[in-house]
């Protein structure tokens, strides 16, 4: 996959290291994390994890796998407990950390494994020399969690004797150490190739909602007085009102900013620009661009709108593809993913008797996919 080390590479716009450390970090019984990283990405460990809490320390890691955990080991001499887990496992639950632990607690040593679904079969010169018992064969992931003192002395023994093992439990198992094996998850993947990437970007999306399209409405409604400009999706029509407000009330931008909002799950425009000195007289042209910049950070991209203004007087149908053209200008789509059209009360209360504009927008978002988008 590259030379940048696993750990480093981005899912959904952060390092699967950063998902494996908020999830280990969740868990209640895990007081602190050492990272182990390759010398050259030290830096690079270092500003991935700035923004978590209980860091105890980032150091080097060796030439293989257990180099690097008797690395991590020799941070925290004081641990009683350890859970060692690999960055490239970035969707390990914090409950599967919870049920290692609590495993480890009865023996001193506990692992996640899967049990096989796969008939494995042993293969030599391109032969099969025999079929192996399904029932019995289990494939292992992280996290593996040990009493700290029992995985010293496997490491220890290991050192000794010359012994590798490509996992920490083969360790302890050599030094004569009971091992519980907890069901691990299907989602605990090991990230190995691009395909692995691209199905933890899925999983990813789905546990952050980004999984699937969005769809959120508004609604606005201001009062017609004299003195003012009306202002209309952008637009700027002649009249001899305008609507009343803290900012130029464009009830059709300010209605549609509502649904783009309410569809990323985030709060209301009165929230993001309340009614302070700043905000007074804003062109809502502006404040729908920060709508949109903050509905992106959120992880989403407009995908099509559709606005009906509400007004008996002036006559509005001259003046909406020019609003399309603005709307989708703003949103970065195309005027045909923007649908705008004006209707009237007949007569019917405030809106009938000509003393006020009210506007309702459905908004639909899609995700957006990390790296992918301009």
């Amino acid at each position: 996959m590259g030379v940048v080390p696993k750990p480093f590479l981005p899912l959904a716009g952060r390092p699967m290291l950063a998902h494996a450390l908020r999830a280990l970090l969740e868990v209640p019984e895990v007081h602190e994390a050492v990272v182990v990283a390759p010398p050259d990405y030290l830096d690079a460990a270092r500003a991935c994890t700035a923004a978590f809490p209980r860091i105890a320390a980032v150091v080097p890691g060796g030439e293989e796998r257990q180099d690097s955990v008797a690395a991590g080991l020799e941070a925290v001499p004081r641990a009683e407990w350890v859970v060692v887990h690999d960055a490239a496992r970035p969707l390990v639950s914090p409950e599967l950390v919870r049920r290692v632990l609590a495993a480890a607690a009865e023996t001193g040593a506990a692992i996640a494994a899967t049990p096989s679904r796969d008939t494995l079969k042993e293969v030599a010169g391109g032969v099969v020399t025999r079929t192996l018992d399904r029932e019995r064969i289990w494939q292992v992931q992280t996290p593996q969690a040990f009493r700290a003192s029992l995985l010293r002395a496997a490491h220890a023994r290991a050192r000794e004797e010359g012994l590798r093992a490509t996992d920490d439990a083969g360790l302890v198992e050599a030094a004569g150490g009971v091992v519980r094996v907890v069901e691990g998850e299907a989602l605990n993947l090991k990230v190995t190739t691009p395909e692995d990437l691209e199905v933890a970007e899925a999983v990813v999306a789905q546990r952050e909602g980004r999984g699937a399209v969005r769809t959120g409405i508004g609604y606005d409604a201001h009062r017609l007085v004299p003195g003012r400009r009306l202002v209309l999706g952008g637009v700027t029509i002649p009249f001899d009102r305008g609507l009343a407000g803290h900012s130029d009330a464009d009830a059709v931008l300010h209605a549609l900013m509502d649904a783009l909002l309410g569809a990323a799950g985030l709060p209301d425009i009165g929230h993001h620009f309340p009614a302070q000195e700043r905000f007074r007289g804003a062109d809502s042209r502006r404040l729908m661009a920060e709508v949109v910049s903050r509905v992106r950070a959120a992880g989403f991209l407009p995908a099509q709108v559709d606005v009906v203004v509400l007004a008996e007087e002036p006559r509005l149908a001259p003046h909406l593809p020019e609003m399309r053209q603005v709307i989708a200008g703003l949103l970065g789509v195309e005027e045909g993913a923007v649908g705008i059209k004006a209707t009237t009360t007949d007569g019917l209360g405030a809106i009938g008797r000509g003393e006020g504009i009210a506007a309702q927008a459905i908004a639909t978002l899609r995700p957006l996919k990390a790296g992918r988008e301009p």
